[in-house]
């Protein structure tokens, strides 16, 4: 008897903030299944190289360098990863920033919310444009399946989020960006989805689950009792990038404990 897999053999994966947390769980779980894996960081040098090396070094998976800030930006990773790998099937915008400090809209800096658009909206436009290109340019008329790209949103884009109304917005601009995107290139073969976390243990959101006040709350308004994994978001994120997922485009695939129930 044999199991269902889940391969990506061949096939070359890019993973936007890929040197922590979410990402980084994301590139150690594309290269078990079989991916070349590119990945970039900003600041974690040390941390980006040694997950690298873990991951099969050089010929299987890079790290790259590259502030994400502007389309220009998203552009240049794309091209910094088919340099290293020849071409580009999978893309997981997955870099973001949160802000924790709480800002009241009436308060938040003009600066603190350009920056976060330019993060985490601005760069993932440059991304999308030059992975699709790319895509397009490689794919062959048999092909059922051109590429995968799977958006990474929040809980924060389907509900809000009160002082973080900057964070919220982009969140939610990514999952109207999935459904835009799915409706425009389905057609051409390549699938665009997205995942929504809720709460996951990472470095983003070590302060407030580590709080010994708001850590408890917030365990308290997840279903399953605790916040998630790093690898159990990237988990369905590797899924959505399968054969198995063949006849999904434009879903919003939550992963938050039951803690937020959308269609």
């Amino acid at each position: 008897m044999t199991g269902v897999s889940l391969l990506l053999e061949g096939k070359v994966a890019l993973v936007s903030g890929g040197s922590r947390g979410i990402g980084a769980e994301t590139v150690r779980l594309f290269a078990e299944a079989g991916a070349r894996v590119a990945f970039s960081y900003r600041q974690a040098r040390q941390q980006a190289e040694t997950l690298a090396a873990q991951c099969g070094g050089p010929g299987r998976c890079v790290a790259i360098k590259q502030d994400l800030a502007t389309p220009a930006d998203g552009h240049a990773l794309v091209a910094a990863a088919v340099r290293a790998f020849g071409r580009l099937d999978v893309l997981v915008a997955n870099h973001g920033i949160w802000p924790a400090k709480d800002a009241p809209i009436a308060q938040m800096a003009e600066a603190q919310w350009r920056q976060t658009l330019a993060v985490n909206l601005d760069s993932v436009f440059g991304l999308v444009q030059a992975a699709v290109a790319q895509m397009d340019l490689q794919n062959q008329p048999t092909q059922e399946v051109a590429g995968h790209i799977v958006l990474i949103s929040s809980t924060a884009g389907q509900r809000g989020e009160a002082n973080h109304a900057d964070y919220a917005v982009t969140k939610g601009a990514l999952i109207s960006l999935t459904k835009s995107l799915s409706s425009e290139l389905a057609p051409r073969g390549i699938r665009v989805n997205c995942v929504a976390p809720g709460w996951v243990a990472t470095d983003m959101s070590a302060a407030a689950v580590g709080d010994p006040e708001l850590g408890p709350k917030i365990a308290a308004g997840i279903p399953l009792g605790r916040v998630a994994s790093a690898r159990e978001i990237a988990g369905p994120i590797l899924f959505l990038c399968t054969s198995l997922a063949g006849f999904i485009s434009g879903e919003v695939l939550n992963v938050n404990g039951g803690a937020v129930l959308v269609g």
